[in-house]
């Protein structure tokens, strides 16, 4: 039998800073960059009841652990459920099960931190947001960690929702937050521009965009979904969290091929590859770039070995018993890894 912790929602909130999560999820993309392996969400469809169920998994070498996300959303619950199970990654052995939902929103902005530290300009103090759902402040929080931003404008659909987001930012960093009543507002003074929605159609017009502008685009993980236009990403340096996943499901790069505004050949890379020094990033100050971060396995497991390391320093996590399949199977007394399949 091996002992497994068990961390709950309770337990991980108060573990990790923003900044830690950050630094993880560095490392493990430039352990991406150089090699490690990691594969795009396989997602199942139910059309009743409605729902969808998704998975997806990778391995850092270097940090010792290997996992993934598993998660439930819709069908009868009309909720989401996730679940981040944790092995060693040189003995296979579990070692952790992670309520997933606890940390999403930090590893999801510490990944769109890693995409504005290897892209956005040095100089860059202005920073729009599209949205102010809780992936929106994940993000701006993340952020904040790797730029000096004495500016934020927030721009929603909704003016009581931008309004109490600015509100909210102002509260929580030392910056002027506010928010602004167009998209035009939102991308003409901007530097760095986070959209974190759930749009179908781009969320701004790509002639308001300027000259140098980052742009990290974490919402367009459907092939049919797009926070960016055509034109936006035509005008691009486009970087990726992992290439497979861009002809899978990044919504703005595949509408923007089928409209025949790119070819396939338009990503210029992972972003891991600018971490591992495989790749060059950002080449002059007056270039439009693009991290399309749709959410990896990448991130997952850098940010729940990082919450598992932190618990087993404060002795925290319920023990749970998982037996090895060479017990589990009658008769069997040695290792059976090449008949499980």
């Amino acid at each position: 039998m091996v002992d497994v912790i068990f961390l709950s929602h309770e337990q991980i909130a108060e573990l990790t800073t923003v900044a830690e999560h950050v630094d993880a999820v560095k490392d493990a993309y430039r352990q991406r960059g150089n090699g490690a392996p990691a594969d795009p969400r396989t997602a199942l469809e139910s059309d009743d009841p409605t729902g969808l169920l998704n998975c997806y998994v990778a391995i850092l070498p270097d940090t010792g652990v290997m996992g993934g996300y598993t998660y439930a959303a819709g069908f009868g619950s009309e909720d989401a459920w996730l679940m981040t199970p944790l092995f060693d990654a040189k003995t296979g052995r579990p070692v952790a099960l992670l309520d997933g939902a606890a940390f999403n929103t930090q590893k999801t902005g510490a990944a769109g931190a890693i995409g504005i530290d290897t892209l956005a300009r040095e100089n860059s103090s202005v920073l729009s947001v599209f949205g102010s759902g809780a992936q929106a402040r994940g993000q701006v929080l993340a952020a904040t960690e790797v730029r000096d931003f004495n500016e934020l404008l927030v721009y929603s659909p909704t003016k009581e929702h931008r309004e109490s987001f600015a509100s909210e930012m102002n509260d929580l960093l030392p910056l002027e937050a506010r928010a602004v009543d167009t998209s035009s507002d939102a991308v003409r003074a901007a530097d760095v521009i986070v959209t974190a929605t759930t749009a179908s159609e781009p969320v701004f017009a790509a002639e308001e965009l300027q000259p140098g502008t980052h742009i990290n685009a974490i919402g367009q993980y459907h092939p049919e979904k797009r926070e960016l236009s055509s034109d936006v990403v035509r005008r691009s340096t486009y970087v990726i969290d992992l290439q497979e996943r861009a002809f899978q499901d990044a919504g703005s790069f595949l509408l923007a091929v089928e409209e025949g505004a790119i070819d396939e050949d338009h990503i210029h890379c992972e972003v891991g590859d600018i971490l591992a020094g495989t790749a060059e990033g950002r080449t002059n100050s007056e270039e439009i770039t693009v991290f399309d971060s749709g959410g990896t396995a990448i991130e997952t497991v850098a940010s729940a070995g990082l919450v598992y390391q932190k618990a087993r320093e404060r002795e925290l996590g319920k023990e749970l018993s998982f037996m090895p399949a060479s017990h589990a199977y009658e008769g069997k007394k040695r290792d059976t890894a090449d008949e499980l399949r």
